[in-house]
């Protein structure tokens, strides 16, 4: 088990001593003794004009191509690179492929399918084949299986309750350690506000079956102005005293709060300079919105200058640069 020591946040407070996790250090993605990794998932639709032309020509597809482009505008090489993958979708693609060989990390969130028929044995044949290629990259990789498993939505379908998920995630992980697959980082994510509820505590699998604790963590899909420090706070309450690392795999300002986006940010910025937040995740996407003109939804920061260059003094601040990886003006 690799132990790191946290730090202090910027207000002085002292984290748990140590932050366990199950993960092999410099086999698995393992957290960083100070500060938090900053990360992305970059929509290749956010690619227009010539690059989205050259972007299939491009080393890694599409993906890469967006996320190169996304790097040039924050200054710096992100540390994770999140990608998505379907239950039956095979992985890793050629994004995920060269996300592994370069410096970053790769994030891959997978779904999930009926928990029930995992537990079963039906989809064994399919794990196993993800487990080996997974192996295969020789990478060290996150993997997120299922995440949001306590929306009502995912529950009152594949899910079923906390129970089936708890044992379909056992069950997965036990595929992959029979393929003796190491150099995953078993990342459990359900929503932030779940914590505010309750109801995302009974999904949780163990100490001994999660390498970092996770949430999604969105301001809300109403009008109403809230800093992140709102959404989050259940989230951390119930991290806090646990010896995880936390990683906020996905988090975005929705473009309807308009000009105050960059004060967002900037506060968002001071809320994860937390001792146990390790990972944080934009999510540079307008795909969550559910008709063009839905702003509460929209969280790429493409083509806003204001948000982009408050995302670049985010990404580039000492805490969230934890390799330090040079730093350029942006473009």
């Amino acid at each position: 088990m690799t132990a790191v020591a946290a730090g202090c946040s910027s207000s002085g407070a002292v984290s748990t001593p140590k932050i366990k996790t199950t993960a092999r250090a410099g086999v698995a993605p393992t957290p960083p003794g100070k500060g938090a990794y900053f990360g992305a998932w970059v929509s290749p639709d956010e690619l227009t004009g010539d690059a989205a032309d050259d972007a299939d020509d491009a080393p890694g597809g599409p993906g890469m191509a967006a996320v190169a482009g996304f790097e040039r505008g924050l200054g710096r090489s992100l540390d994770i690179v999140q990608t998505f993958h379907g239950w039956k979708s095979k992985f890793p693609d050629e994004t995920d492929a060269a996300v592994a060989r370069s410096s970053r990390y790769l994030l891959l969130t997978w779904s999930g399918t009926d928990t029930r028929e995992i537990v079963r044995g039906e989809h064994d044949a399919l794990i196993r084949e993800r487990a080996r290629a997974v192996k295969a990259l020789g990478k060290p990789v996150f993997l997120r299986w299922q995440r949001d498993m306590d929306k009502e939505s995912l529950r009152n379908t594949k899910i079923h309750s906390p129970g089936d998920f708890v044992a379909a995630w056992k069950h997965i992980r036990s595929v992959f350690a029979q393929e003796r697959v190491a150099n995953v980082a078993w990342v459990w994510c359900p929503t932030a506000g779940g914590f505010s509820s309750g109801e995302a505590e009974p999904f949780y699998p163990g100490d001994d079956q999660v390498d970092w604790i996770c949430a999604d963590v969105y301001p809300g899909a109403d009008y109403e102005y809230r800093d992140l420090s709102e959404p989050i706070r259940g989230f951390l309450e119930w991290a806090d005293g646990r010896a995880k690392p936390i990683m906020v795999a996905e988090f975005g300002v929705p473009r309807s709060y308009g000009d105050r986006r960059a004060e967002w940010l900037r506060k968002a910025a001071q809320t994860l300079q937390h001792p146990q937040v390790k990972a944080v995740v934009y999510f540079n996407s307008d795909e969550h919105a559910t008709e063009p003109r839905d702003d509460r939804r929209k969280y790429s920061v493409t083509g806003d200058k204001h948000a982009v260059s408050a995302l670049r003094e985010f990404a580039t601040a000492p805490y969230f640069n934890p390799r330090n990886l040079p730093v350029t003006g942006g473009q």
